[in-house]
């Protein structure tokens, strides 16, 4: 985990982690939600609609941002308070994600980060891009 105090971070710092999504993860999603739509569950479902098989849940891949700014940028310190995603592209069981933010702006009187951030499969394919504003405690 970072320790990294405000007056650490410069415009442009960038951390990033990769994380595989497993069966695991979507099913302890599907739990918590209540999210039992066959979109995320079954692939011959799936498939019907023009996925490759089951897709992930949207959410439980924007989720690792909760770890991106709690655990790297800039970690401990963090307190997200906003965030802007788009989701671009499908994800699916056993891809590898890796998760990159970038400060892009910094606001001195409230001690609070602007990232830029994406997420990219095993492919280098972007399947979320979005902002995400942090203070740091």
């Amino acid at each position: 985990m970072n320790h990294y105090k405000y007056e650490e971070i410069e415009i442009g710092h960038e951390e990033s982690f990769s994380v595989t999504l497993t069966e695991e993860m979507m099913d302890s999603f599907r739990k918590i939600t209540g999210d039992v739509n066959p979109l995320h569950a079954d692939d011959d479902f799936a498939r019907e609609k023009g996925y490759n098989g089951k897709a992930a849940f949207g959410m439980l891949t924007a989720s690792f941002l909760s770890t991106l700014a709690g655990v790297y940028l800039p970690g401990e310190n963090s307190l997200i308070q906003n965030t802007e995603v788009k989701f671009m592209k499908p994800v699916y069981p056993g891809q590898t994600l890796t998760i990159s933010g970038t400060v892009s702006e910094k606001n001195d009187a409230y001690h609070a980060m602007k990232l830029k951030i994406a997420i990219r499969n095993d492919k280098n394919e972007k399947v979320l891009r979005g902002t995400m504003q942090v203070g740091v405690l």
